[in-house]
């Protein structure tokens, strides 16, 4: 990516020669010095060479956070292959989907349902190889991520540049050399993958959960002194009730940046973990996997823009309306973006083609700019449904759900009604029993009439994934169904 930088793979190597004993990784109470690190993946490189992995190679990596997560991405960068992770929860059709999109030299952590790539557990232990450094190797792609989004059918999203990343990209973050960095989202995610790229390059120590547990987390930021971190609005939103049931229990002063994206965050819920950390230490990233243009926004910044996601810190963005027309001040239209001219493609799609007009690309989002330059989302357009020919944001009526202290999580869905089109259906888990006229009461005062839903479900589980992400039209498809045999 860019000339004079090595790869990842050697930047990494370099950090552990000069300080070897430096905690690299911990996972549950296991941790690998720097050191360890690098001898380990050297072998584990070698193990996959014997599947003739080599340069270019894709190698899926489906596992839940952990060691060996960081362990396989760092032995493909050091063969110059490309890591593509997926989820390791994926049904089998979704997964031979996203396959059949490239082919693979081999899969770690899961089989090949169709029987043809090799593949390798995740407790797989190499054979007697040598842990000596490799000859440098440069990953012509750096990350491949797969996401259904703004087209709604699983894609693979290759970075635009190859693995010779320098350690400088953390700095607009804030990240800092030998940041504690703790990764709660998983790392099949852009989100959680970036950071754990950052904390490699950076010589982070890297604390990971396995899974997202809000007494786990608000313990490991205390034990390990974390200094930053990135997560998403539904791990913020959980950690609210058990943090504000015995603060002093749980020391988060040692925490100097705190990231979240991936998801509109409820204004309630950014509001508390500001005045929770200070305006200072929360800061929210707008943008896509796409990386074409970024936003940035601190928290005090929020608090004289309140509900943006901040100004365009890198690339460019504008706001069109369906004729393709900019959009002045206040208007919601649709988001499009591009990198800053001159510059490098930042992605390729591989199974779809983006969404474009005139060079500039569009993720699918909805919102608008104010007079000072601040940006305002509105929803996913394939998420906005029309309630008697009145456009209706989930995120608007989810935003005011979050108010309520005892929701923990929810996801609106506009469904068919036989008199004004669609309505919104909510689904609600709850701390409390609370019932259905209870949540319409309290959202009277907060939304207008016909943005109320006409049905409120309880669950009894979270409606968001540990990365934010929602199967909103599965959901949707589901009560459908289900109103279907009732009726």
């Amino acid at each position: 990516m860019v000339a004079g930088v090595p790869p990842i793979s050697a930047q990494v190597s370099e950090l552990a020669r000069t300080d070897p004993d430096a905690p690299a990784v911990t996972c549950e109470g296991r941790t690998l010095t720097r050191a360890e690190l690098d001898r380990s993946t050297n072998r584990l490189a070698r193990a996959y060479a014997e599947f003739g992995v080599g340069v270019g190679d894709y190698v899926s990596i489906a596992m839940p956070n952990s060691i060996e997560w960081i362990q396989a991405i760092l032995a493909c960068w050091k063969l110059g292959a490309v890591p593509q992770p997926l989820s390791a929860r994926l049904p089998d059709a979704e997964f031979t989907g996203i396959l059949d999109l490239k082919p693979r030299a081999l899969i770690v952590g899961r089989t090949d349902p169709r029987g043809l790539v090799p593949s390798v557990p995740m407790d797989f232990t190499p054979a007697a190889l040598s842990d000596d450094a490799l000859p440098d190797a440069v990953s012509p792609v750096w990350k491949s991520m797969t996401s259904g989004g703004s087209t709604g059918r699983p894609k693979l999203i290759e970075a635009g540049g190859d693995s010779r990343i320098p350690a400088a990209i953390g700095y607009p973050l804030g990240a800092q050399e030998g940041d504690v960095n703790l990764i709660s989202v998983p790392l099949s995610h852009n989100t959680g993958f970036t950071t754990a790229a950052v904390g490699l390059l950076q010589g982070h120590h890297l604390v990971v959960m396995p899974r997202f547990d809000p007494h786990a987390f608000l313990g490991l930021i205390a034990e390990h002194r974390v200094t930053f971190l990135t997560t998403v609005p539904t791990v913020m939103q959980r950690l609210l009730p058990v943090y504000r049931a015995d603060p002093a229990s749980y020391d988060l002063s040692s925490i100097r940046r705190f990231w979240h994206l991936g998801a509109p965050c409820p204004p309630v819920i950014k509001l508390a973990w500001i005045e929770i950390l200070g305006g200072e230490a929360v800061w929210e990233l707008y943008g896509g996997t796409e990386l074409q243009a970024l936003t940035f926004i601190n928290g005090d910044q929020y608090l004289t823009h309140p509900g943006s996601v901040g100004v365009v810190v890198a690339g460019e963005m504008k706001v069109l309306d369906d004729d393709g027309n900019e959009c002045p001040p206040g208007v919601v239209g649709e988001i499009y973006m591009r990198p800053a001219p001159g510059s490098a493609p930042t992605y390729r799609y591989v199974g779809v083609t983006a969404k474009s007009r005139d060079g500039w690309d569009s993720l699918g989002d909805l919102g608008h700019f104010d007079a000072d330059g601040f940006l305002y989302l509105s929803d996913r357009r394939v998420d906005m449904f029309t309630v008697g020919g009145r456009n209706v944001y989930p995120a608007e009526i989810e935003a005011a759900l979050a108010e309520h202290p005892d929701i923990l999580s929810c996801l609106v869905v506009g469904v068919p009604d036989d008199d004004l089109g669609q309505v919104p259906h909510a689904l609600v888990q709850s701390s409390t029993a609370l019932d259905e006229d209870a949540i319409r009461t309290f959202l009277v005062d907060r939304v207008a009439a016909y943005k109320v839903p006409r049905a409120v479900e309880f669950v009894d589980r979270p409606l968001r994934d540990d990365a934010g992400k929602a199967r909103r039209t599965a959901v949707r498809d589901e009560v459908i169904a289900r109103a279907a045999q009732s009726s």
